[in-house]
């Protein structure tokens, strides 16, 4: 297949499951579902009034300073988690239980402590991402390959440089894929957050327009409207920070004047490895070979 074809693809799908709804409605005779042309309408009218611009400012600034403080909060804790053995083998076991409970379970405790607010949106948007990524921050510590910190302090860094120049730029590729993925749930929750007793946002405009005389164009409108935003704002971008930084890791890696002439090891095997007392003190500890 041409890269043409390829790049056509796509396209074509859309185009033939777009042509499929439109056939579907109009064989059934429905007067409920709306067709492509009603949903592209209804969109139409929620732009001239304005709406529309203003529910996608409103959940996109919820799941950003929701997402932002998970990142504030994570990316600190996975590293303590990774690096210092007490620290993970004290709060491991309450991560591991926390983490699979789903955010919207989360609800009643919010509007508890928070009410029906801003807050109480924010505070599921945290935990949706926070947990994942104190998961995902952890594990890529752990699989740091530790002949990287041997080569390290082989070559004279000391225990702040070797953290800077070795470890970060090692788990730095995985922990951007943990930050891309939890910031797509983060998204995804954001409009069961809303759905709470908000008063403005996606998740509210569907809730109001299934109400409101059950404006299905709306509705669907507004649920394409999520997933464009999700693949084109949010996964684009994120994919693009992802490469981006990927790249240079290994620059950054060997960026010391001591490491200039080291190669990248040539050895697929991996190490788990932890601190034993504390950042300022990493030792190596892999495990024994099988």
């Amino acid at each position: 297949m041409s890269a043409r074809l390829r790049a056509m693809a796509p396209w074509a799908v859309g185009a033939a499951l777009l042509g499929l709804w439109h056939a579907s409605v109009k064989l059934t005779g429905t007067h409920v579902f709306p067709t492509p042309g009603q949903v592209l309408a209804g969109l139409g009218e929620l732009a001239r009034e304005g709406q529309l611009g203003r529910s996608m400012r409103d959940s996109l600034a919820r799941v950003l300073s929701g997402y932002g403080l998970a990142v504030l909060l994570g990316l600190p804790l996975g590293l303590l988690l990774g690096m210092h053995a007490p620290s993970d083998r004290m709060a491991g076991p309450l991560l591991q239980v926390l983490r699979p409970i789903s955010p919207l379970a989360w609800s009643p405790v919010a509007l508890l402590l928070f009410g029906v607010n801003e807050a109480a949106s924010r505070f599921l948007i945290l935990l949706a991402a926070l947990f994942p990524l104190v998961a995902y921050t952890r594990e890529a510590v752990r699989r740091v390959p530790a002949h990287y910190l041997r080569a390290g302090r082989n070559l004279g860094l000391g225990e702040a440089a070797l953290v800077r120049r070795v470890l970060l730029p090692a788990l730095l590729p995985s922990v951007l894929t943990g930050l891309r993925l939890t910031l797509g749930i983060a998204w995804l929750v954001v409009v069961a957050a809303e759905m709470i007793g908000l008063d403005s946002g996606l998740g509210h405009l569907i809730l109001d327009a299934r109400n409101a005389g059950k404006r299905y164009d709306l509705v669907l409108g507004a649920m394409l409207v999520i997933g464009a935003i999700g693949l084109g704002v949010l996964q684009y971008l994120s994919s693009f920070l992802v490469s981006k930084f990927s790249s240079n890791a290994a620059a950054a890696m060997f960026g010391h004047p001591g490491c200039s002439s080291m190669a990248m090891p040539t050895s697929t095997k991996r190490y788990d490895w932890q601190a034993t007392r504390s950042f300022g003190s990493l030792v190596i500890t892999p495990p024994s070979e099988q």
